[in-house]
């Protein structure tokens, strides 16, 4: 049971990690165009993103399926990109238009590409263990809690500052998306591979 505690924190560092923010900048882009009313559609692209995130550890502690480490250190940046220059867009659509179908879509593979990002780290950790599945879960779990955490975080500062400082959403939106750019500019940079 210790050792998966261990796990638990193993998972809660990775996301909550300040000096390795790809991940903290991703779930801010993923939470930005919703409000608390959404809470549970947010919470939900958390888990498929920690569904997907530890699918793909899976696939690379058991060797299913390895990936060059260069190109997705590339590629992490680009679904932070991605994920904030869609909420510009989204912010534009029509009620009616807005569906949570591409979200779910395009975090469940851009989960899959950050958990190949942490799957060399784990595969060392878990050398030299027999039994997989318990690290592997308790892993999900700290990325699960931390997540859920973060989203919070992201929701409740945009409802402090659309209901408080009566800013509106769209404003948030923009204002927060354009920051995210910009501090994802930079990592693009850093880890183009060619």
């Amino acid at each position: 049971m210790e050792d998966f505690w261990f796990y638990i924190q193993l998972g809660l560092d990775h996301v909550l990690d300040f000096a390795a923010y790809d991940h903290i900048l991703f779930l801010s882009a993923l939470a930005v165009p919703f409000t608390f009313k959404n809470w549970k559609k947010v919470v939900l692209l958390a888990t498929i993103f920690t569904i997907t995130h530890c699918l793909s550890l899976i696939l690379s502690v058991f060797e299913i399926l390895v990936m060059d480490v260069s190109l997705i250190e590339f590629l992490i940046p680009v679904t932070i990109f991605l994920t904030a220059i869609f909420n510009l867009f989204y912010q534009k659509m029509e009620v009616g238009q807005k569906n949570i179908g591409l979200h779910i879509a395009a975090t469940a593979f851009f989960g899959l590409i950050h958990g190949f990002g942490f799957s060399n780290y784990f595969k060392m950790l878990v050398a030299g263990v027999e039994e997989k599945t318990p690290p592997l879960m308790g892993f999900a779990l700290g990325i699960e809690i931390s997540q859920v955490i973060i989203v919070l975080c992201i929701l409740l500062l945009a409802f402090i500052v659309q209901s408080i400082f009566k800013v509106s959403q769209s404003i948030f939106i923009w204002v927060a998306s354009g920051i995210i750019l910009l501090i994802t500019l930079p990592l693009l940079y850093q880890t183009f591979p060619w």
